[in-house]
């Protein structure tokens, strides 16, 4: 089975190998202490069965999101949503944008509907323009927008984005706006189109502790969706316990951090300028990039192969739609990580590695 995501550390002998890895775009300052703690603290609870309803961790997420309780549903990690949300809705026709986040059309597979894809382009840095209203239009009835896009790190324009949204009510398109990277963003909040929720029953915003708190391994995400009638559908196509004692205990926790977003995005930030400035110097082309990763071209070839080789996973990006061989998307971490990359690259790309 051909592994379509980063973060595979298990494939071949690299579990034994002492390998960085910038493949996965999770926090560079790791889990904080708080939710470790509430973890190895839910441990002993993990006779019982989780809670179904994720009582105590949907009241504290409507909290954060200022939401109605109702309006909000958990799962096994945002991809876990995504499946629920198709096999809720069963699209006949979706669009999603090329290159985006692959799972959107990995779980539309599942039930056969007919994908169809919008181009973005190198020349305009990849960013989603006006023109892209045009195809908002039958016979689409789902729509999956990524914001900031994955790969490129690239916002999309608030002002277009509501044009979107209201084009999409207007025509009876169901859209999905992935919001999972937006708390990377030093603006991200104001970015956020939840204020969109109370009057749109055909808009369901995604987001996920993954990233942000470095709880990959838990599985942990949720939605926001005024519509209720399809929250209980989505709740009806999955299993009841999805979300384990420990990652409940995580979210709660997580939430509960308020100074902890911050620190990572000013951390980030610095980091992130330093390793844009390092690459670009080696002749590597970035773009976009404005999230917790990197996104590059690169004229050489095999370039995660070869530094692979030298203890570094990086992403390659040639299974995206609408990518090649050259580009690649690297996380933003620890300044000694980052420093370590950037040697590997001047190493490979101007030493023949």
């Amino acid at each position: 089975m051909e592994l379509v995501h980063g973060g595979d550390i298990y494939s071949g002998n690299r579990k034994e190998r002492e390998l960085i890895d910038f493949s996965a775009n999770s926090n560079p300052l790791g889990m904080p202490e708080s939710v470790l703690t509430a973890v190895q603290k839910s441990l002993q609870f993990c006779q019982c069965y989780p809670d179904p309803l994720c009582r105590e961790l949907t009241q504290a997420i409507a909290r954060k999101e200022n939401l109605s309780p109702q309006t909000v549903l958990c799962g096994n990690g945002a991809a876990d949503l995504i499946y629920r949300l198709v096999l809720a809705l069963k699209p006949q026709h979706a669009m999603i944008l090329a290159p985006t986040f692959a799972e959107y059309e990995q779980a539309l597979g599942v039930i056969s509907c007919q994908v169809f894809t919008y181009p973005l382009h190198q020349e305009e840095e990849f960013q989603l323009t006006d023109r892209f209203l045009d195809k908002l239009d039958s016979p689409l009835d789902l729509l999956f927008l990524c914001n900031p896009n994955n790969p490129t790190g690239q916002p999309i324009d608030q002002k277009l984005l509501r044009k979107a949204l209201n084009r999409c009510k207007q025509k009876g398109i169901f859209v999905v706006l992935d919001e999972c990277f937006l708390d990377f963003l030093e603006d991200g909040e104001s970015r956020s189109m939840k204020d969109q929720l109370k009057d749109n029953q055909n808009l369901l915003i995604l987001k996920a502790f993954t990233k942000m708190y470095a709880v990959a391994g838990l599985r942990l995400g949720y939605c926001c969706c005024s519509n209720l009638g399809l929250l209980e559908q989505m709740r009806a196509c999955g299993q009841p316990w999805a979300v384990s004692v420990p990652a409940q205990a995580a979210g709660i926790a997580a939430l509960q951090e308020d100074d902890y977003p911050q620190i990572t995005r000013d951390y980030i930030h610095k980091q992130r300028n330093i390793l844009k400035k390092g690459l670009k110097k080696l002749g590597i082309k970035v773009i976009g990039s404005q999230a917790n990763y990197i996104f590059f071209w690169c004229a050489a070839t095999n370039l995660e192969v070869r530094l692979e080789e030298k203890g570094i996973l990086i992403r390659s990006c040639k299974n995206y739609r609408g990518l090649d061989s050259h580009y690649y998307r690297i996380a933003v971490k620890k300044t000694e990580e980052n420093v370590q990359l950037l040697a590997a690259c001047r190493e490979v790309l101007t030493c023949g590695g």
